[in-house]
């Protein structure tokens, strides 16, 4: 039955949504290297042991392994410091409809490198998505609400989600995607933990397990980083890329709504225009896109 396929992606949307609402707790008691490193420890082991009981693992060709590294780079590596850095600066609304732009950057640099083809309608979504961001982030008087560093560095984030797409649609018909982001997150545990041991080590020794915070963090690699990816593979499964995607937009409007109630973020009559444009761009810019390298593309940028 498809309601199971579709109960399934309105779940890992409210994942994902709610992701940036736990940073945001976690983020009271620790910094962001050691959110995102406990984070993928804790879904790397989650995700082996997956693999292991669904008997999904599989060997890395030699001459894949490069692509892997860069992969990792990409995201967890660059994404996360970018992502997780930013939010300290922003609200959890607007990071997640600046982070909801990753599937339009990803048509555009589609294009770029494989040449694929859109409808004058997708290119009108780019830039009514791009209207809907200035809408949202600018006070009435069309200067910007918050901190310009952390709007560097959650577009960071998309870039890096863009380079990680790019690379996977070389590996997206090779691997299984849960392997793709298991072994992503396994090197990203590598590349993070210098920078843990360096930085942070010391502080969360000093302020230990602060129940809430750390909660958090759990409740990220339980559902967002491991249960939400499931549940979108799983319906990817049996209803496909495309029908499947559409629903990234209802992302920024279940973070709005959560981020109301929970966290307290302030939602006025500019920002829901905005967020109305922005996903308004977001369907128009996938109206009619051909079954191609872009169907892969849009499937990873939320895979971690």
């Amino acid at each position: 039955m498809k309601g199971r396929q579709y109960t399934a992606l309105v779940f890992s949307m409210i994942f994902w949504s709610f992701s940036f609402i736990w940073f945001k707790i976690a983020n009271k008691s620790y910094d962001p290297i050691t959110i995102v490193f406990i984070r993928l420890c804790i879904a790397t082991f989650l995700l082996s042991a997956f693999l292991w009981i669904t008997h999904g693992f599989k060997g890395v060709r030699k001459a894949d392994r490069k692509y892997f590294l860069l992969l990792a780079f990409f995201e967890p590596f660059l994404y996360f410091l970018g992502e997780s850095f930013g939010l300290t600066y922003v609200s959890s609304t607007l990071g997640s409809v600046i982070i909801s732009t990753i599937p339009v950057f990803a048509v555009i640099f589609a294009w770029i490198f494989y040449r694929e083809r859109l409808k004058l309608i997708n290119y009108a979504g780019v830039v009514v998505s791009f209207i809907g961001v200035i809408i949202f982030i600018t006070s009435g008087s069309g200067t910007t609400a918050m901190s310009l560093k952390g709007l560097v560095l959650l577009f960071l984030a998309v870039a890096a989600a863009v380079g990680y797409n790019m690379v996977l649609v070389r590996l997206a018909s090779v691997y299984n995607p849960v392997s793709i982001v298991n072994i992503q997150n396994a090197i990203g545990v590598i590349l993070f933990l210098p920078l843990f041991l360096i930085f942070d080590l010391k502080k969360v020794i000093a302020t230990g397990i602060i129940a809430e915070s750390f909660s958090s963090i759990v409740l990220l690699a339980i559902f967002a980083s491991s249960g939400a990816f499931v549940l979108f593979a799983y319906s990817v499964r049996h209803l496909g890329i495309s029908r499947a995607n559409i629903f990234s937009n209802l992302i920024p409007v279940f973070t709005a709504i959560f981020a109301f109630f929970i966290v307290g973020d302030k939602l006025t009559f500019r920002n829901a225009a905005g967020m109305a444009v922005v996903i308004a761009g977001l369907f128009l810019s996938q109206i009619g896109k051909k079954e191609a390298a872009v169907t892969d593309i849009d499937f990873a940028g939320r895979s971690a």
